[in-house]
């Protein structure tokens, strides 16, 4: 149950972000938000499908929360995730 929780909280912290980003008129932005949220989306699936094909999972899955993270974050949240996923897998 926390876990829904937190997915929900984080959903609502971004609408509440992107209903920001839109009132300012600041459309540019919003769009740089999407597009790098699913260029990490699409990155993740395809890192996932090479290293599964070398028989290695790293449960790096694909879900709101992977999404927000690529999206706030950029390139250090698609590697922060891969990092925490190498250190559950130790």
């Amino acid at each position: 149950m926390e876990t829904k929780a937190l997915l929900i909280l984080a959903m609502i912290g971004a609408l509440i972000l992107l209903i920001a980003i839109a009132v300012k008129g600041e459309m540019e932005n919003l769009l740089t938000f999407l597009l790098r949220g699913l260029a990490g989306v699409l990155g993740i699936h395809l890192v996932n499908f090479f290293l599964t094909k070398e028989g290695i999972s790293l449960g790096v899955g694909i879900n709101a929360i992977t999404f927000l993270t690529t999206a706030f974050l950029g390139i250090p949240g698609f590697l922060g995730l891969y990092a925490l996923g190498i250190y559950r897998l130790t």
